[in-house]
């Protein structure tokens, strides 16, 4: 057997099981099992969400040439049930059935005595080493975690059996880090879930790692939402942006991460595959204007690797992008559509935008920095012209403006750096602008008082050169 088709299957099953609970208006609970008795595996995948559709599990498609009969015989003991129902049903579907009709054979069913609860259990046995379907099942998990599906709470229970009869257990259960409304939105689930996947490092921690993140100033994060018209052909697409930037210095731990960024992907409510849409948006994207060079962004399966030419070694960037149906809720592979590369461009720029706006320096763009540099010349420049004056009034006039104490003698070094701050900060506030909407850049100088100049004004006129001289353009 092609052991990677059965974890893809299982992956399947439990991202459908997921669906379900979140079809559900109550409390659900997601269990999967594995247990081990050599050299059989049993793989439970159970839900407390709506009772399955049969179209779901009658339309699993498995590659028959992979599947053996000494490994698996292909077939899926299904036990489910809805609320209205009066009996549990049982089925057996062999999917290594060539005839889609066939494949189902319905088992006599269970009397739930009035009882009312809905619910899912799918088994599966296969003969295969337990370790290589646990490490992809964890690793699906804790992507999960990261969407923060509200009222779900999933767990992964490992049963060895072996002499001593050691039950190993694994329990995945909702972050509480940054506790959430049940009314919150989905993007909001997403900024909270990919801030705590970052803090427990990729959710391979059980808690936040305080030697990387000892201050919640040292990881920023913003979201950026893009949605299509709905239409009679469409119920509208939302795609959901979020993006984290870690500013560490010392930090093994960070430092371990290098200068690639992984992206996530999800596909209504699911992990997914990376689409063509996603990596052409990526590489799309003027990365110049936030001060970021694209190397390459690469496929790698289940995310895309962006590589960055000389990011700095204390910064990291985190991201994920979600795309789903607005008011449609689905099973994994039900639709198949792909993203809209112009809504995913949309929405990661969106997030970078949000993230300049919201931190001042952060993200400048290329010709931004380059003009920073110039700041401490043209600062030392200013404030040679302001020392050098023998016009107590002016000076004193220029002291106000530069918020300066008057009451001592200030020196030539805080003189400068006070400009120099006034300079950088106009550069940085037109730079957080859009490109469709900036104006002329504030006055480094402003004052609210009456335009009419006084003597120190015209002074500082005369012997600046003109009056463009303390503003600073684009």
């Amino acid at each position: 057997m092609d052991i990677s088709s059965v974890q893809k299957l299982c992956i399947h099953l439990i991202s459908s099981a997921v669906q379900r609970c979140r079809l559900s208006e109550d409390l659900c609970r997601l269990s999967v099992v594995l247990k081990s008795s050599p050299p059989i595996i049993r793989v439970s995948i159970s839900d407390t969400g709506t009772g399955s559709c049969l179209e779901e599990f009658q339309d699993l498609k498995c590659n028959r040439e992979g599947i053996g009969t000494e490994k698996w015989d292909g077939l899926l003991s299904i036990k489910t049930t809805s609320i209205s129902d009066n009996k549990i049903y049982h089925y057996h579907l062999n999917l290594r059935g060539s005839v889609s009709a066939r494949r189902l054979t319905r088992l006599p069913s269970i009397p739930k005595n009035d009882a009312k609860f809905s619910g899912t259990e799918v088994c599966l046995s296969i003969s295969e080493t337990i370790d290589a379907l646990l490490k992809d099942i964890k690793h699906y998990f804790q992507k999960m975690l990261i969407l923060k599906i509200p009222s779900v709470a999933a767990e992964l229970v490992i049963e060895r059996g072996d002499a001593s009869g050691l039950r190993c257990e694994n329990v995945f259960l909702p972050n509480e880090c940054s506790p959430l409304n049940f009314s919150s939105s989905n993007v909001e689930r997403l900024k909270s879930g990919l801030e705590e996947y970052v803090l427990k490092h990729r959710n391979s921690l059980n808690n936040k790692c305080d030697s990387c993140f000892c201050s919640r100033e040292k990881l920023k994060i913003s979201s950026g939402v893009a949605c299509s018209m709905e239409s009679h052909r469409s119920p509208g697409l939302i795609v959901e942006a979020v993006i984290a930037i870690s500013e560490l210095s010392e930090s093994l731990c960070f430092r371990s991460s290098g200068n690639k960024t992984e992206v996530l992907h999800f596909k209504d409510f699911s992990p997914s595959s990376v689409s063509i849409a996603s990596l052409n948006a990526l590489t799309s994207i003027d990365w110049r204007r936030y001060g970021l060079t694209l190397v390459s962004a690469v496929d790698q399966v289940d995310h895309a690797l962006i590589e960055w030419e000389s990011l700095p070694p204390y910064l990291h960037i985190d991201m994920v992008i979600h795309c789903y149906h607005k008011q449609v809720i689905t099973y994994p592979g039900k639709y198949k559509y792909q993203p809209d590369r112009h809504l995913i461009k949309k929405g990661v720029k969106l997030a970078l935008d949000d993230l300049k706006e919201k931190h001042t320096g952060l993200l400048l763009s290329a010709h931004a920095v380059k003009i920073c540099s110039y700041a401490p010349d043209l600062a030392s420049s200013i404030a040679g012209i302001i020392l050098s004056s023998n016009d107590l009034k002016f000076r004193s006039k220029c002291s106000s403006l530069l918020e300066l104490s008057q009451s001592q003698e200030i020196g030539k070094q805080t003189v400068e750096d006070r400009i120099k701050e006034k300079i950088i900060s106009v550069i940085e506030t037109n730079d957080r602008k859009p490109e469709k909407i900036k104006e002329a850049a504030p006055f480094l100088f402003e004052d609210d008082r009456p335009q009419d100049l006084d003597p120190a004004d015209l002074y500082l006129e005369e012997h600046a050169g003109g009056d463009n001289v303390f503003s600073f353009p684009d």
